[in-house]
């Protein structure tokens, strides 16, 4: 990560994107992320009270700081494309583990330019044990990053935020950022991943509530975005969850060829997956409430 951060502060500064970005104690990734979108000269942070030297941090390097009791992600970001005045009619959201390398830069700036769309979709490259999970990772998975602050809103699905935006309004870039969701190390992951559990069992039970309503063309959408969010409800349907997602990462989208960091990552991503069924059956059972899951650090990204 080092030799990336060297390439950022090496770049042109770029006057035309505002940065958003959502922490929660997040002071180790901070400076790294800052440094990554130095190029801008308007950086917010939206920060949900951290308990560390995150805004400290965030102050010190230049970024303007704003503190809102989280509700969910969607909120949160709503919050801030409807309160916060930003110096450019774009908006780059980001989370602090997550890195804008300098060639998703120029194609931002390109981006903006274009003028065809209201928003765009950014692919990821999920890092862990030192590597890029080129497979596990499910490259390229891709959410809307990029928007104008007065053409598309959020809206909460799930543990996070979807666009409420048609599709055809929404067009998509091909060059990724990085994506460090273990730069704090294992424990924050399954905290987080907690939390995110008991969001995921919600919207599982608000779905069966509702009934029908599954998008099963979605599945075989040429579109990835609108693949990948169909098979994750079709997913809440199906026994032995654990256990598909498992064989589904790792023999169908090939995560063995990502080494032992694939092996651990599936199998990371199973124990997630048996976290949202053991929810689900405590909500179906009446024996526990889940309520909102409260507390910032990341966007939805259903490789997490």
């Amino acid at each position: 990560m080092i030799g990336v951060v060297l390439k950022i502060l090496r770049r042109p500064h770029n006057m035309g994107i505002s940065i958003l970005i959502l922490t929660l104690n997040e002071q180790a990734n901070l400076p790294v992320c800052l440094a990554a979108v130095a190029w801008s000269d308007d950086v917010v942070v939206v920060d949900s009270f951290s308990q560390d030297d995150t805004v400290a941090v965030a102050e010190r390097l230049g970024a303007r700081v704003y503190r809102r009791a989280f509700d969910d992600f969607a909120g949160q970001r709503n919050y801030a494309l409807d309160q916060i005045p930003f110096k450019h009619e774009w908006v780059l959201h980001l989370d602090a583990d997550e890195i804008v390398t300098p060639a998703l830069q120029a194609e931002l700036q390109a981006a903006v330019a274009d003028g065809r769309f209201d928003a765009w979709r950014v692919p990821s490259r999920m890092m862990f044990m030192g590597r890029w999970l080129r497979y596990s990772g499910l490259y390229p998975s891709y959410q809307v990053r990029l928007g104008h602050r007065d053409r598309f809103r959020f809206k909460q699905v799930g543990h996070g935020q979807r666009e409420d935006l048609a599709p055809e309004r929404i067009g998509t870039l091909r060059e990724p950022y990085l994506h460090y969701s273990f730069s704090k190390g294992l424990t924050d992951w399954f905290d987080k991943h907690n939390r995110y559990a008991s969001a995921e069992a919600r919207e599982a039970a608000r779905l069966s509530e509702n009934g029908g309503g599954f998008d099963w063309s979605g599945l075989t959408a040429r579109d990835p975005t609108r693949r990948r969010r169909a098979l994750k409800v079709l997913s809440t349907r199906l026994p032995f969850r654990p256990l598909l997602r498992f064989l589904y990462m790792y023999i169908l989208r090939r995560g063995f060829l990502d080494g032992h960091a694939g092996l651990t990552y599936c199998r990371l991503l199973a124990i997630y997956e048996y976290m949202i069924v053991l929810k689900m059956r405590e909500l179906a059972a009446g024996e526990m409430s889940i309520g909102r899951s409260g507390r910032a650090g990341g966007c939805e990204n259903h490789q997490r």
